[in-house]
């Protein structure tokens, strides 16, 4: 016994002598300028050759010998920061860096900031800085943050002038999008003409395509992370922008100054009050509102109460109003329990609602979706080798597919309530990153969700429980007549699904300047989008899995190639993937999509695959910098038979699912040609949507009626344009705080008449069958006055 309790001595003083023998430097980093954490920046001791990241919150931890170092700090758009310090004991310290240019928006940059890259288990991730964001074309003047992403590769854009986004051949509702960790369902203005963020608001985004951490799930294609700014503690400032059709200011200060701050940032689109001057009552238009507040109780404690709002109106002749949009509040609180452990806790509401008011026919419609989250992440910082992040959220949601009422005393329709839905999705996840030896490092974690369908709803029954019945006569699917029903109470489960959801990806580093990565991650998606669209758009309908929408399940693997050239001054990344989705739903010839109270009669569960090759090439320093990306990559799906009587769709064969797009080139360019005059340019080029034409027709009682063979055997003609801008930032008078810049923009330069969509139909006057091409925009110049004091 004796023997036993002087083995735990001397191990317990083993352990505390190897305790004290390191200290930890942890801190946060922050702008100079305005006291804003800043996110993803890279702080390293380049003589012990150990590094990290800030977290999303600025935080960071960082765990040496005793002794005297230099620490640097850098990240893109900011000067690098070399700070010596004397450590002793654990340490915390606040580390001040300095945006690298006196512009609006900076795109020189004085340090790699793609280096780690090479050294990270990280892949299939890309990050576009804001400032470059500013900088790059944009459609009629407006900045548009989910367009700059579809330069990526792997990425395209859901269709001309839509802010949609289709990623490694995935549709567009398998994309979480997340504005400070609060869920956005429809990411759209205009119809898909702009995106709901406001650039000047935003602080940081980040985009996984692949190798997703396990702090994320519920959708599997991608994750884009965005995060609003903070606001400027130290003084009050405006930032804003005039514009050809929308303006936007924005208003930022201290609350308490170097303690507390707030943003208010405002959109609106006013194009439509020039038809008031005709006698065009039609009008389309939007805007929206972004919110922070920020406080800081003590070193060790801060709040944070963000929101966005934001609405469309769209209206022809006051007959017809369509009204939809955004609302998202997330309160959260960060606590640092110790300099090696960090928490954040949130209480997050979304809302996505849609109107629709037809006075000529009498009636207004309402729907929408509502999440509640709750969200508890820890990241524990064991040592430089080894971090941990684990933790757990539930959701509760809350569906509307649809609600009528009479618009007036005269109207015929009488009022309905389509079945409202509700679902509880909870989950835990565990994530570790660790550095196994100089060359090899792991990622390596899992997320266990869970998924409940609740009542209180009545529920159809089907023989052998299929809502989708096949008609062997006519060989086509139609819908399943109920043979009862089954009421479920509220809160009572009707269907109920479990997910376990592995992720790892390793790095192996070649040398300094080359490594190689492999990723392989698991997901589950338990909502679906009720759309025959290609992407999000007002009329699309969310729908929870239950007996008949199985959820989603992604295996997704790649594997790639990174590395420097010259010194940093070009990076090169390439990688390969492919992925598998079980359950992912297509609709049966005819399906009725709108208001239809049994959508399990028109939907069957199939596979969809994708495979591709990815090439992206940096070009880092200088005046001139940008990137080229290049994907080849194949996207399909497939909806066997249920038994060996059924033809299943498209005779059970893989056909391309419309986001299927073999070719995707894009080339984005910046020059900085002085200190008053930068260009910028950007050239797309990529293969045409699927679609399916008609390949016949048959006469019936003197009408023409086409005839259709396999699903998008064919394609649209091949989508190109160039878009190209200057930016003039005339000299500021040193006597006043304001600082202009113009920005000159031309989309599409040379007016392709890129096609939307072709229809086929008979010439009235000669009776031949032709195909009309729908084309959105030609040519389209713009101007832009951005002003800061």
């Amino acid at each position: 016994m004796k023997k036993r309790l002087l083995v735990l001595w001397i191990t317990f003083f083993s352990i505390l002598g190897f305790s004290q023998d390191k200290v930890t430097l942890s801190g946060k980093v922050i702008d100079s300028n305005n006291n804003e954490t800043l996110i993803g920046v890279l702080v390293e001791i380049p003589v012990l050759k150990i590094s990290t990241f800030t977290n999303e919150y600025g935080f960071f931890s960082l765990t040496v010998p005793p002794g005297s170092y230099e620490i640097q700090a850098s990240t893109i758009g900011y000067e690098t920061k070399t700070t010596k310090i004397s450590l002793l004991e654990n340490s915390k310290i606040t580390i001040e860096i300095i945006a690298n240019a006196k512009e609006l928006a900076a795109v020189v940059v004085s340090k790699n900031p793609y280096r780690m890259n090479i050294h990270k288990p990280e892949m299939s991730v890309n990050k576009i800085a804001l400032s470059t964001i500013k900088k790059m074309p944009a459609i009629l003047g407006e900045i548009d943050i989910l367009k700059s992403i579809t330069t990526l590769p792997g990425v395209t854009n859901a269709g001309e002038g839509q802010s949609g986004f289709n990623v490694r051949g995935g549709a567009a509702d398998q994309n979480l999008i997340l504005i400070d960790e609060a869920t956005v369902f429809n990411s759209s203005h205009l119809f898909g003409f702009f995106s709901i963020f406001n650039a000047d608001a935003i602080k940081d985004l980040k985009l996984y395509k692949g190798g997703i951490p396990a702090r994320f799930g519920g959708r599997v294609a991608s994750v884009l992370d965005i995060y609003q700014k903070e606001g400027n503690s130290k003084t009050f400032n405006l930032t804003g922008g005039i514009g050809l059709i929308s303006s936007r200011l924005m208003a930022e200060g201290p609350l308490v100054k170097d303690k507390g701050s707030f943003l208010i940032a405002g959109r609106s689109s006013y194009a439509h009050l020039f038809l008031r001057l005709t006698d065009n009552k039609n009008s389309a238009y939007f805007y929206d509102l972004n919110t922070k507040l920020s406080y800081k109780l003590n070193e060790n404690n801060n709040l944070y109460l963000s929101g966005y709002f934001g609405r469309d109106v769209f209206s022809l002749n006051n007959n017809f109003i369509n009204t939809y949009g955004n609302t998202v509040f997330n309160l959260r609180w960060n606590h640092l329990f110790s300099d090696k452990l960090f928490s954040n806790t949130s209480l997050i509401y979304s809302d996505y609602y849609y109107g629709l008011t037809l006075d000529f026919v009498g009636f207004n419609w309402d729907s929408g979706i509502k999440n509640y989250n709750f969200k508890y992440d820890l990241k524990h910082y064991l040592s430089d080798q080894t971090k941990l992040f684990y933790g757990a959220n539930a959701i509760y949601y809350d569906f509307n597919p649809g609600k009528i009422v009479p618009s007036n005393a005269t109207s015929g329709i009488n009022p309905d309530q389509l079945d409202k839905k509700y679902a509880f999705e909870p989950a835990i996840y565990f994530d570790v990153e660790q550095q196994l030896s100089d060359k090899l490092s792991i990622n390596y974690g899992v997320r266990y969700s869970l998924f409940y369908r609740l009542g209180q709803q009545t529920i159809n029954t089907y023989a052998n429980n299929q809502a989708v019945v096949f008609n062997s006569e006519q060989q086509i699917y139609e819908k399943a007549t109920p043979t009862g029903s089954v009421y479920y109470g509220s809160n009572e489960t009707i269907a109920k699904f479990n997910n376990l959801e592995p992720r790892i990806a390793i790095a192996y580093l070649l040398n300094d300047n080359q490594s190689i990565k492999v990723s392989y991650n698991r997901m589950s998606q338990y909502l679906h989008l009720i759309s025959n669209t290609q992407s999000p758009t007002p009329l699309d309908v969310w729908a929870p899995s239950d007996n008949f929408l199985k959820p989603q399940i992604l295996d997704q693997m790649a594997v790639g190639y990174f590395a420097e050239l010259k010194d940093g001054k070009y990076s090169l990344e390439i990688e390969s993937f492919y992925k598998k989705i079980k359950n992912r739903l297509d609709y049966i010839d005819g399906a009725d999509l709108i208001a239809n109270n049994a959508i399990e009669q028109v939907v069957l569960n199939g596979n969809a695959r994708a495979y591709g090759l990815e090439v992206l090439v940096r070009k880092n320093e200088g005046k001139f910098n940008g990137w080229l990306s290049y994907t080849v990559s194949r996207s399909e799906q497939q909806t066997p038979g249920r038994t060996s009587l059924e033809s299943g769709i498209n005779n059970g064969a893989w056909y391309k699912t419309g986001w299927d797009k073999l070719h995707n080139l894009s080339v984005t360019g910046m020059y900085k040609w002085n200190e008053k005059w930068s260009f910028s340019g950007i050239f797309t080029l990529q293969s045409g949507q699927p679609v399916t034409y008609p390949n016949g027709q048959y006469q019936y009682q003197g009408i023409t009626i086409p005839t259709y063979g396999l699903r998008n055997e064919n394609r649209l003609p091949t989508y190109h344009r160039l878009d190209i801008s200057a930016s003039l930032l005339p000299n500021k008078n040193k006597n006043r705080n304001w600082q202009g810049e113009w920005v000159f923009g031309i989309y599409n330069v040379y007016s392709r008449k890129n096609a939307a969509s072709i229809s086929f139909r008979q010439n009235q006057d000669s009776g031949n069958n032709e195909a009309v091409r729908l084309s959105i925009f030609g040519m389209v110049p713009s101007v832009t006055y951005n002003f800061k004091f």
